[in-house]
């Protein structure tokens, strides 16, 4: 019969085996997360550097909205974020362009993301690329942001050409004749309780001198 002195060897043994396999799993675990920090900090040299490419780019689309865009900057350890929100009468767009990585920090994730509402057209909505974090391209980036800001100046342009949206917001220049978008007009004017659109400064001013109405 096996005595308590071989038992009390035999249940040492598997604790010290349990021991190790969680010293070892430690030592893992530690490397792994040595081996994370590593790649943050690279990814957060390579988001400054990127930062000269993206950034023009960015000032340079956000001038030519003007006040039609607000901007919302966000930045973290891991990224970057920049939502567009911009003014129309006809929908809610905004646009949201991001840089990030995955879980292990392997890889540079970018995203474009664009909510329009209502959806009443179909459109591009949201597109993604990615680069591993050692071997990041500028220049495919450079294309990439540039190829992205020019969908979304596509959607906006169908958007405000679009037929549904348009169908509340047409008008008529009494002078011309013609029907257009309210915000399309060249000039307005305020006349018996109600706004008057016009195609032109030059339909303005023949109606205001055909109802004798003076102009400041």
């Amino acid at each position: 019969m096996p005595d308590i002195n071989s038992l009390l060897e035999r249940i040492e043994a598997e604790l010290n085996s349990t021991k190790d396999r969680l010293k070892q799993a430690q030592e893992t675990y530690l490397h792994d997360y040595q081996g994370r920090q590593e790649r943050l900090a690279l990814l957060e040299t390579q988001l400054a550097e990127l930062q000269a490419i993206w950034k023009p780019r960015l000032d340079a689309f956000v001038k030519r909205f003007g006040d039609r865009v607000e901007v919302t900057p966000h930045v973290t350890t891991s990224g970057r974020e920049a939502t567009f929100t911009f003014r129309s009468e006809l929908a809610n767009i905004r646009l949201r362009l991001s840089a990030s990585t995955d879980r292990e920090v392997r890889k540079l994730i970018l995203d474009y993301n664009l909510e329009i509402i209502p959806v009443l057209m179909a459109f591009d909505s949201h597109k993604e690329a990615e680069w591993p974090i050692e071997a990041i391209d500028k220049e495919e980036i450079a294309s990439w942001i540039d190829d992205r800001l020019v969908d979304f100046v596509k959607a906006y342009v169908a958007l405000h050409e679009n037929g549904y949206y348009l169908k509340d917001h047409m008008v008529e220049d009494p002078v011309a004749l013609v029907r257009f978008p309210k915000f399309a007009a060249g000039a307005t004017l305020d006349w018996e309780g109600k706004k008057i659109y016009f195609i032109s400064a030059e339909t303005q001013q023949q109606f205001a001198a055909e109802h004798g109405i003076a102009l400041g």
